[in-house]
């Protein structure tokens, strides 16, 4: 089985992947999105990050390849695929070089199209579900705000009802996307109280009264991150996604998802910047030897295969339990908190067994460090994913 994956041009590590919720099938298309990653997105990772962009045709090509919609029913231009091939594309992104980039891409499909698959009217899937899946339209989500983070519950953007609809006012902050988007999942106000029972969804059309600001950030350098600002803007009647002032429960419910997606994230991340400071390390001599062979570097290098591993067996838990459609929000919580940090650590290790080098930009391993930071903070900061892991134990 090993030889056979390797034959495919996979890792001999691939071979544990083998295991539920994973088949067959799921490795034949690892392996055509490997290969997509290694000659269409990694060779322009670096010209890319220095743009602070990436063109909308990645999202195009990835639409001809069917990328876009693997979870998605084929009525709805999809592959007839499931979760576990939304979590495959996840992982092999985290090879393509660029944090940012597989943020664009994963904000587009992984946590801004699934409520409007989720919750959407047939008219709304038509309109906005349909054509996200052919590349036509990027999708963003838009919750946080600049007074309201993990306090999903604190957001200020009203909408007032007015006749056949609602009228917008308000910003969101740190939206990934939020230049580019053609529209915009977003909670809102529905009641002067706001909170639990006070927020409902609506989806945005980008236009008239919407205002997009792009934020210069510590990583993430290809994606577009943005201010997104709503003044009078009308929505009409029949964008309104799920029921009015439930809009807290669908957002708890993407929640899962975006965190586990995070977490399989980090996961790939660190196995790829491992293997690049394992080749390092066997090349690179000091003192007459390949400074692997030293033990202080050995040691380091066996702590992070192990953090990796560990992290992995985690992930995948998690991900059986989601996809059985068992309660998972513990296990998720932990594969959130366990990794997104672990990450940061490892991409830190890496760049010190590479020394001077892994400081320069010239070898990737300082972008991965960069990009690494923002997991403890983004999908619900570790500190409130503690609080949530505390409540599933009944404390």
């Amino acid at each position: 089985m090993a030889a056979d994956l390797q034959a495919k041009g996979l890792p001999r590590a691939a071979a544990r992947r083998l295991i539920p919720p994973f088949t067959e099938e799921h490795d034949d298309l690892r392996a055509g999105i490997r290969r997509f990653v290694a000659t269409e997105l990694r060779p322009h990772a670096e010209a890319w990050e220095a743009a602070r962009w990436f063109p909308n045709d990645v999202f195009t090509r990835m639409a001809e390849l069917g990328y876009l919609g693997l979870k998605y029913p084929e009525a709805y231009g999809g592959e007839g695929g499931d979760y576990v091939a939304d979590a495959v594309l996840t992982e092999e992104l985290g090879r393509c070089g660029s944090g940012g980039l597989a943020a664009g891409i994963g904000a587009h499909i992984g946590i801004a199209t699934p409520p409007v698959y989720k919750f959407g009217t047939e008219d709304q899937k038509q309109r906005y579900l349909v054509p996200a899946i052919r590349g036509e339209k990027i999708a963003a989500l838009a919750i946080t705000e600049p007074d309201a983070g993990s306090d999903v519950a604190g957001i200020r953007t009203r909408a007032r009802r007015v006749d056949g609809g609602f009228v917008v006012n308000g910003s969101k902050m740190f939206i990934t996307n939020g230049v580019r988007a053609d529209y915009y999942v977003t909670a809102v106000k529905t009641t002067e109280e706001g909170g639990h029972r006070g927020i409902s969804f609506l989806i945005i059309d980008r236009g008239e009264g919407v205002t997009a600001s792009p934020i210069e950030k510590l990583g993430w350098h290809a994606s577009d991150t943005a201010l997104i600002a709503f003044d009078d803007v009308a929505v009409p009647e029949e964008n309104l996604l799920g029921e009015e002032h439930q809009g807290f429960y669908l957002i708890m419910a993407n929640f899962q998802w975006e965190r586990l997606l995070m977490a399989l994230g980090a996961v790939a991340g660190m196995e790829a910047a491992f293997e690049q400071t394992l080749a390092f390390a066997k090349e690179r001599r000091a003192f007459g030897k390949p400074i692997g062979s030293h033990q202080a570097i050995r040691h380091a290098l066996a702590e992070i295969a192990l953090t990796i591993e560990a992290g992995r067996d985690l992930t995948y838990h998690a991900l059986r339990l989601f996809v059985a459609g068992q309660d998972a929000v513990q296990e998720v919580t932990m594969a959130k908190l366990a990794t997104q940090r672990a990450a940061f650590d490892v991409m830190d290790s890496c760049l010190q067994i590479h020394g001077g080098a892994g400081y320069m930009e010239e070898y990737g391993i300082e972008r991965a460090a960069r990009d690494a930071r923002l997991g403890p903070i983004g999908g619900g900061t570790d500190e409130v994913m503690r609080e949530i892991l505390g409540k599933t134990l009944g404390l």
